[in-house]
């Protein structure tokens, strides 16, 4: 009996240090810098995003937060540099809606966007507006739906390209509508924004950052934003739900992930010092200077998110016949 209890105890003693290593490892967490993958090439706004929140949340930590701009392949290439990353908490991705979008383009992706990933936060969401030209007869949600649904396929509407999140949204509002019109892709926003001012497009849901200027000169006829709750960058603008169509929502969005299998202790300090940053009245006021609008969703909420975002895209590309380019 004396060997026995004398095992249990070693036994006891050996298995301490491995049932303390979680939360000690979470406490001593971060030792050393921190790297955060950024899939667009830098200026983008997920880049800009990026750059506000990590020094602060840097200053936090107690380590430097370093920016590593990997575009490439519609992002992929720097997500999947991340999903293969060690779960750590040193290798952390800020990447777009696109996360969302893409396992509706590729049948094939390097990464699972749900299993190889943690959720930390949701940082901010920039909310797009459907614009008009002065010329289309439509002073409404409604009034444009009923516009498009007399003029079957006469109506062009562009886009800052083939499913992008200025394309998708359009598609969006004619999947819940059944409106009928042309897709005139362009090659970035600022393309587009230039046909639609010289008439050659008559509608586009463009970011509002974008199209504010043009719509406070008169040049341009705002119809509703695409959140469900009204910008706070542009509170006059009654949403697309509000104004016409009930459930319709749309908001790209910039969020922070880790790789799967990250401590939940080290995922959860990430995420209240991310939630902190954004909500610091400077961080709010750089954001919405630039349109965009501070979040700090948590880690579940975040998550919920995503699931929903990828099923609602996965049908909308389906039904639009949309192809990756």
């Amino acid at each position: 009996m004396n060997s026995f209890r004398s095992y249990i105890v070693i036994a006891a003693l050996l298995a301490a240090p491995l049932l303390l290593a979680g939360p000690a490892g979470a406490q001593s967490f971060p030792s050393r810098p921190i790297r955060v993958i950024v899939p667009q090439s830098a200026g983008a706004s997920t880049d800009f995003i990026a750059r506000v929140v990590g020094p602060r949340m840097s200053d936090a930590l107690g380590q430097s937060i370093v920016v590593d701009n990997r575009p490439g392949a519609g992002s992929l290439n720097g997500t999947d540099m991340v999903a293969k990353a060690a779960p750590d908490g040193y290798t952390l991705l800020v990447v777009a809606a696109s996360f969302s979008i893409n396992p509706a383009l590729h049948t094939k992706l390097p990464f699972d966007p749900i299993r190889d990933f943690a959720p930390i936060a949701r940082l901010a969401a920039f909310p797009h507006v459907l614009v008009v030209h002065p010329s289309v007869q439509a002073k409404s949600v409604q009034e444009l739906i009923a516009l498009a649904k007399s003029k079957p396929g006469q109506l062009n509407y562009g886009s800052s390209g083939v499913a992008t999140s200025t394309h998708l949204a359009a598609e969006l509002f004619r999947y819940m509508t059944g409106v009928e019109w042309v897709h005139v892709p362009y090659k970035g926003g600022a393309p587009g924004m230039v046909a639609l001012l010289g008439g050659q497009v008559q509608l586009y849901f463009a970011t509002i950052s974008t199209a504010l200027p043009q719509i406070r000169a008169g040049k341009l006829r705002a119809l509703g934003v695409t959140t469900t709750r009204r910008s706070a960058s542009a509170p006059e603008f009654p949403t697309i739900a509000e104004a016409g169509l009930p459930g319709y929502e749309h908001a790209s969005w910039v969020g922070m992930l880790a790789p799967a299998k990250t401590p939940s202790p080290v995922i959860a300090r990430l995420s209240d010092e991310a939630v902190r940053v954004v909500q610091m009245q400077e961080v709010k006021t750089t954001l919405l200077r630039e349109g965009l609008e501070p979040v700090g969703d948590k880690p579940g909420e975040f998550a919920a998110i995503i699931k929903s975002e990828i099923a609602k895209w996965t049908k909308v590309v389906k039904v639009a016949g949309i192809e990756a380019q």
